[in-house]
């Protein structure tokens, strides 16, 4: 079974971040931003989602795959790769607490952490890049 969601995702470390947002949240923006520091793009603006192995992972769909819209820029081939296991949910929102209860997201029986942040903060890459090893370490 597969699902298709509204989200960018990348991949840092092996493990994909998904960035959900309507349009105009910063998604691709977010994202471009965590490329330049070492992340590769999965999929911009849309990702599939599918069991394999009781693994969640992250994909693109086949009609954007290796595809990314750069407002102002145009579509421009970026490189990508996929499958790759889903780890962590970014909710793109603006004004968000500053101690957030943990909250996760399910899909497909599969229980997701998510965080939300505000993608425009100049920190927002940073911030993913920390709570993405936080929660690898087991971090309370």
């Amino acid at each position: 079974m597969s699902e298709t969601i509204h989200a960018s995702t990348v991949a840092i470390g092996g493990h994909a971040v998904l960035l959900e947002g309507p349009s105009g949240a910063g998604k691709s923006d977010l994202a471009l931003r965590l490329i330049d520091r070492g992340a590769l793009l999965v999929s911009d603006d849309y990702t599939v989602l599918t069991m394999s192995n009781e693994l969640l992972l992250a994909s693109a769909p086949a009609t954007i795959a290796g595809r990314m819209e750069i407002r102002g820029v145009g579509i421009i081939a970026v490189t990508h790769v996929e499958p790759v296991p889903v780890a962590l949910l970014i909710r793109l929102a603006g004004p968000v607490e500053r101690l957030p209860e943990p909250e996760s997201r399910w899909f497909d029986g599969v229980s997701v952490p998510a965080i939300a942040l505000d993608p425009r903060e100049a920190s927002a890459p940073i911030k993913v890049e920390l709570a993405l090893k936080h929660l690898l370490e087991g971090a309370p």
